[in-house]
């Protein structure tokens, strides 16, 4: 997710780290590689420039806290200067108050991933207990009605639609009072994006909205157009009332910096994003988190979070994971629900350093077969073993190895990769600054 941004401000703070000392030029090299950074990944020249005067004010007239170097503090500056520009302080999606039910309705440009937002949405309300129900009211898209249908009855939320229907207003209408008479408590009306019919499907949106009455409009954003983001959301304000974002296709962007400061810029937040293809690829969006993870400080709230989805038993290991206090056991029992969650690629980068751990590609991509080697392995081992791993010498890998049908490399492999997990959980426990490892000034 924002590959070059991530890099990009993690090479400016190595670079800092590297310096003895920060004097004048180190400061000037800092802010400038920030700039650099943030440009590239096309956030919004005015807005890069008041971050930069920030931040270079603050690194020159402001004395660090006692206890904290000039280089933890010149990051936590950063930090909350990022925080900023993606938007400030987190939002809450809404929920049905009062017994009422929530009415959202979705807008966005033609090709931003409306439907399957739709779907995604209506996903995340299920796992949170709600009941979701979902409505297509796009009558220009081919393929838009079966497509939602088709969603719908994968994720098992109630739809509404009729292909023979050409009035969008009247299937958001009617859809609406059904999937409530029939007990949904959040109903989600996917709307036609807009195309070379403008002006008339502007129109439809205001009736449509009108007829919904939505407590909710998302304007649903395409990361890859960057800052155009900007006039598009001012577009579509002109004629609903957005209010909020869902930013998409953030896993296949370099622009996607555009779209995120779109919040900084217009005051319209961000409330959701999605970074891949597969549903479950959508996540309550939080500036905080957001800049941590590409300051490579990592995301365990969000972790432990994806956890609670697959139950407690889960969600304690994510705990104790964070702790650096987990067994063998623990370790590919916990990657094996990682797998259950999506690519171990974009999960890694939620784990503080995971984003800085130079793994080879095929080594992520091969993740999942690794898996399924080491819980042969674990399963090979005696109950002794299991617990410490330690007292496993050369005989013992062969045994395992041999009762498990593999080579001796993929038990040493097991036992590598779990060390330096632990390794890495614990360096990050020990860590000040709110997440930020200790460094030396």
């Amino acid at each position: 997710m924002l590959e070059s941004l991530r890099e990009g401000l993690r090479g400016a703070v190595d670079k800092l780290l590297g310096r003895s000392l920060v004097d004048e030029k180190a400061i000037r090299d800092f802010v400038r590689d920030v700039q650099r950074a943030l440009l590239q990944a096309d956030v919004n020249v005015k807005l890069v420039l008041e971050l930069s005067k920030r931040l270079e004010d603050a690194l020159r007239n402001e004395r660090p806290p006692p206890g904290i170097s000039m280089k933890e503090h010149a990051i936590y500056v950063l930090y909350n200067e990022i925080v900023k520009i993606l938007g400030g302080e987190d939002v809450k999606p809404p929920t049905p108050q009062g017994g009422r039910p929530l009415r959202i309705m979705l807008v966005g440009l033609q090709g931003s991933g409306k439907t399957t937002t739709a779907a995604k949405l209506a996903l995340y309300y299920r796992d949170r207990k709600f009941r979701p129900g979902l409505v297509a009211a796009d009558t220009y898209r081919p393929g838009a009605y079966d497509q939602l249908r088709q969603l719908a009855e994968r994720i098992g939320v109630p739809f509404y639609g009729d292909p023979r229907e050409r009035d969008a207003i009247k299937l958001a209408r009617d859809g609406s009072e059904r999937l409530v008479a029939e007990g949904a408590d959040v109903i989600i009306v996917d709307t036609a994006g807009r195309h070379k019919n403008e002006a008339e499907l502007m129109e439809e949106m205001r009736e449509i909205e009108r007829v919904v009455s939505p407590d909710m409009t998302f304007l649903v954003v395409d990361a890859t157009i960057g800052q155009q983001a900007e006039r598009q959301a001012r577009a579509f304000a002109e004629t609903t009332k957005v209010g909020g974002l869902i930013v998409t296709k953030l896993d296949s962007s370099a622009k996607g910096g555009g779209a995120l400061t779109t919040a900084a810029v217009t005051g319209a937040k961000v409330y959701f994003t999605a970074s891949g293809e597969a549903l479950e690829d959508f996540e309550e969006y939080s500036p905080k988190r957001f800049a941590e993870r590409l300051l490579g400080m990592g995301d365990l709230e969000t972790l432990v979070e994806k956890f609670r989805r697959l139950g407690e038993e889960d969600e304690e290991r994510a705990e104790r994971l964070s702790r650096g206090k987990f067994t063998l056991v623990d370790f590919v029992e916990q990657l094996e629900s990682l797998g259950k969650m999506g690519p171990f690629s974009k999960l890694l980068e939620m784990l503080p350093g995971g984003s800085q751990m130079k793994l080879p590609k095929d080594a992520v991509d091969g993740m999942e077969d690794k898996v399924i080697k080491w819980r042969a392995a674990i399963n090979s081992m005696t109950p002794r073993e299991r617990e410490n791993p330690e007292i496993i010498n050369g005989q013992r890998m062969r045994r395992i190895a041999r009762g498990a049908g593999l080579e001796e490399r993929d038990v040493r492999e097991l036992l590598k990769s779990y060390e330096q997990a632990k390794k890495l959980a614990k360096a990050f426990r020990k860590s000040r600054l709110r997440g930020l490892p200790k460094l030396d000034a």
